[in-house]
């Protein structure tokens, strides 16, 4: 039945948003500890589960689809809307499902936000270091032998002999 099949993507929908909340946290480490060498690599295992719960998604659509017609509700239906109208016991595990994904989807925006600041907050604090390190330049010679951005003065010996 079609109930069988939602569910079974649901719970696939589930691991890989845990899947994608632990890279968050592997990247939140790297951003921390400053091993920023592997910060490529985690952007890219994020993007192959990006796409993953992508496919995951119209997959999902379409046997949320189908159980709504099932069911004779609208159709595009959220979970929430699937659940109040499923039979027993499936109105309780699809409840269920949207609790943890509410949950999970939760906890993957706080760390994303998170993460963001800490990458904006590293890369304010490397531009006030780049601002507070530069050196003026120390100029270079015109034809009359004098620096030409007048930081550092010719001495005369006029005065000195």
């Amino acid at each position: 039945m079609d109930y069988q099949h939602l569910s079974t993507l649901l719970w696939r929908e589930q691991e890989l948003l845990d899947l994608l909340l632990f890279k968050a946290e592997e990247k939140q480490y790297l951003i921390l500890t400053g091993k920023t060498r592997w910060l490529q690599r985690i952007a890219h295992e994020i993007e192959v589960v990006l796409d993953q719960l992508r496919t995951l998604e119209v997959e999902r659509a379409a046997a949320t689809e189908a159980v709504a017609q099932h069911l004779g509700i609208d159709s595009d239906p959220s979970l929430r809307q699937v659940a109040d109208a499923a039979p027993a016991p499936w109105n309780d595990l699809y409840a269920t499902h949207h609790e943890a994904l509410l949950v999970l989807i939760t906890e993957l925006r706080s760390l994303s936000d998170a993460n963001r600041e800490l990458i904006e907050g590293g890369l304010a604090a490397i531009g006030d270091a780049l601002v507070r390190t530069r050196t003026t330049s120390p100029g270079t010679y015109g034809a009359s032998g004098r620096h030409s951005d007048g930081a550092h003065r010719a001495v005369t010996l006029d005065g000195a002999l």
